[in-house]
């Protein structure tokens, strides 16, 4: 028989079935719906994190920190990053400038209201060559040669509602507090600031860079407030961002500093985290593939029970003339279309549920984290059917139709006629 009539044939039979043939394509629907909603907003989630990291990230720079690294534990060695040690990194080879960072914990007052805000002392001139492209002010003007109580606020600290009800404004006279927990007794350390500039949204997760949650003061003025030389981190700008000058120049700044410090690429950051996501991927697609083999098994368990009540007519086929390799493609014929359906019906369902969950999740304006919530626009996820995942789901809702029909599609084309025309 041809290709044409086997599937002719075999789309009859299921036409005779509806029912159980629906039950069946049902349970394939499931299981491809769940794979392509799951990785579409795993997809999403990945590209909104990653287009926010790259807002705050700048790809030529390295990231100098004491210890194991950003956020990593580890015994203190007592090891401490200077502000004056931005003088031995620029001396290094493929370093254009550096900048070092103070920061801590603290309180904006505005009148009668005070918001909890991380004050970052920096070089405003060297911040804004490093990050250009994010530490530009929508109001007022950020002044390359501040003085001391010059403070440029983050977008959520002036407009912390995203409504319009500003918090602060330019030119408006706030405190600054810090709580000086090195004292005893504690005491609370305040000095009264001008806003020269409100920054332009900038709407990512930083490490180092611009935040929209930030207050920034002149470094000077941060040495001072905090009673400190000590720095939590520099930043370091290269002449490029090839991968050569990034390994190179880190192991001489490691070298430099008699291998007390940790140097962090920025492109190095973001590679981990599609590392990450690649790995909750696959996760998310193991426990979606799942239901999948459920549906395999009922799959192998309506082409048994077809068997069974068409045994005599596939006595009759054969005794008719039908070959045995034709009876194994008419029930493997039903079992690509039983997959053929699911799957492409299943990829529409996911990506149907794929977008109700993200509109529940947006819902208000993004997805919120922690903290973040109060101080930010969120993170709105929009799924990402790749043609990775399109095809994969395609291909695996075939694979295991066929997988689980081959053992009762093997089973029929054995059947020998005689004993198949005698079977009640």
């Amino acid at each position: 028989m041809k290709a044409k009539d086997i599937f002719s044939y075999a789309f009859s039979a299921i036409k005779l079935r509806k029912l159980r043939a629906g039950l069946t394509t049902l349970g394939v629907v499931i299981g491809i719906a769940a794979i392509v909603a799951l990785l579409s907003i795993t997809q999403g989630l990945q590209v909104a994190i990653a287009g926010q990291l790259q807002k705050g990230f700048a790809t030529d720079t390295l990231i100098v920190s004491t210890g194991g690294g950003l956020g990593a534990g580890g015994t203190d060695s007592g090891f401490n990053l200077m502000v004056n040690d931005t003088k031995t990194i620029d001396a290094i080879e493929n370093v254009t400038t550096s900048l070092a960072i103070i920061q801590r914990v603290g309180y904006i007052k505005s009148g009668e209201q005070t918001r909890r805000v991380t004050i970052v002392g920096i070089d405003y001139a060297t911040y804004k060559e490093i990050y250009g492209s994010t530490f530009i002010a929508e109001t007022g003007e950020i002044p390359l040669n501040p003085e001391n109580t010059t403070v440029v606020v983050g977008k959520r600290v002036s407009d912390p509602w995203n409504n319009g009800t500003l918090f602060c404004s330019l030119g408006d006279s706030v405190e600054i507090l810090w709580t000086n927990t090195t004292a005893r007794p504690l005491r609370n350390e305040t000095y009264t600031g001008e806003i020269a500039a409100v920054l332009q949204e900038v709407g990512g997760f930083t490490i180092g860079g611009p935040s929209d949650s930030n207050i920034y003061i002149p470094i000077s003025q941060a040495q001072s407030f905090f009673g400190t030389e000590k720095c939590e981190i520099i930043i370091v700008k290269l002449k490029n961002d090839d991968k050569t000058t990034i390994d190179s120049t880190a192991k001489v700044i490691k070298e430099a500093f008699s291998g007390q410090v940790s140097v962090t690429s920025s492109t190095a950051v973001l590679n981990i985290i599609s590392s990450v996501f690649s790995t909750i991927e696959l996760f998310l697609a193991g426990i979606a593939a799942i239901s999948l083999l459920v549906a395999g098994i009922g799959i192998m368990n309506i082409m048994i029970v077809s068997l069974m009540e068409r045994t005599r007519e596939i006595g009759i086929l054969k005794a008719l003339g039908m070959k045995s390799r034709t009876v194994l493609l008419i029930f493997l014929g039903e079992a690509v279309i039983i997959g053929f359906l699911g799957a492409v019906i299943g990829v529409g369902a996911g990506w149907t549920l794929a977008q109700v969950v993200v509109r529940a999740l947006n819902f208000g304006g993004g997805t919120r984290f922690g903290n973040q919530a109060a101080m930010s626009n969120g993170l709105t996820i929009n799924p990402v059917l790749t043609p990775t995942v399109f095809v994969g789901a395609m291909a695996f809702g075939l694979m295991v139709s066929i997988v689980f029909a081959l053992y009762p599609a093997w089973r029929a084309s054995k059947l020998k006629p005689v004993e198949a025309l005698r079977y009640e």
